[in-house]
């Protein structure tokens, strides 16, 4: 029989009013284009992917919401303040409701997997280290490690790590929490736990998650819509029933991973013959 992952929190209520509304959002590094136009909304108590392709623009979606860019134009909200009009101190205040898995963990190298998941909780509270000790150990039990609390990053697993790193980012039991390619590397029993988990605590929590993933399959286990960035713009959404039934090109292209389709494999380059031809009468 599976193992049952521990039990959580306590529910919060699930509302389905938007917590974070992109409002026609243009973005650009210097003249390249990143996102054109973008408009997209994640309700309060959901857990929404956004997926594409590689330099689409998904991790810069992240970074908008978060306010570490400034979108060209258009509005980025949270909890109904626009992100991207709001003072350095106001920012940081909105940024502790909120908690980010970053690709590869980013762990503290040097402190233990209790003081990482401590970290947030003595820099944001005044919270005696009695209760920080019980916490932590709250965050830990939750992803399965609290017997891993002495251990340093450097004797983890991969899975292991990004599971100590969840546990991290849901410290401060965010409203808003951002994965950035949760699945990345993991083997195919990290992975599914790392789903479950995502899900169990975005329910247990009352929280709201965006995932941005390249996994389609694991993805559309989990989570309650999706959105497909290509080329800077929406071009597909839908709840998984629909991703999985639907005919557009793009997104079959995407979901049954094939390399000939709208989607194509070379960068856009002049004709491979003539510059071939040409290097050689050069």
């Amino acid at each position: 029989m599976a193992q049952r992952l521990p039990t959580l929190f306590s529910f919060r209520t699930v509302s389905s009013d938007p917590l974070v509304e992109i409002d026609n959002v243009t973005f650009a590094y210097d003249q390249r284009t990143i996102l054109n136009g973008i408009n997209l909304s994640i309700p309060k108590g959901k857990v929404v992917a956004i997926m594409g392709g590689s330099g689409c623009g998904k991790t810069t979606l992240l970074r908008l919401i978060g306010g570490q860019v400034r979108p060209s134009k258009g509005a980025v909200r949270v909890a109904g303040q626009v992100v991207n009009e709001l003072k350095q101190d106001e920012l940081y205040a909105l940024r502790r409701k909120m908690g980010m898995l970053f690709q590869f963990g980013a762990l503290f190298t040097d402190m233990s997997v209790f003081d990482n998941v401590a970290f947030q909780m003595r820099e944001h509270t005044d919270l005696p280290e009695s209760m920080i000790r019980d916490l932590v150990l709250m965050k830990l039990h939750a992803v399965g490690l609290r017997g891993a609390a002495h251990l340093l990053p450097s004797e983890l697993s991969g899975g292991m790590a990004r599971r100590v790193a969840l546990a991290r980012a849901i410290a401060l039991d965010p409203m808003l929490m951002m994965y950035d390619e949760p699945f990345a590397g993991l083997d195919p029993i990290s992975l599914g736990v790392i789903g479950q988990l995502i899900r169990r605590l975005n329910d247990a929590l009352g929280a709201t998650s965006i995932v941005v993933t390249h996994d389609v399959m694991e993805s559309l286990a989990i989570v309650d819509y999706v959105y497909f960035v290509s080329a800077g713009s929406i071009v597909a959404e839908g709840t998984p029933e629909q991703i999985r039934a639907s005919e557009m090109p793009f997104v079959h292209q995407f979901v049954k991973g094939e390399p000939d389709g709208p989607v194509p494999f070379h960068y856009p380059a002049p004709d491979y013959r003539d510059a071939l031809v040409g290097g050689r009468n050069a």
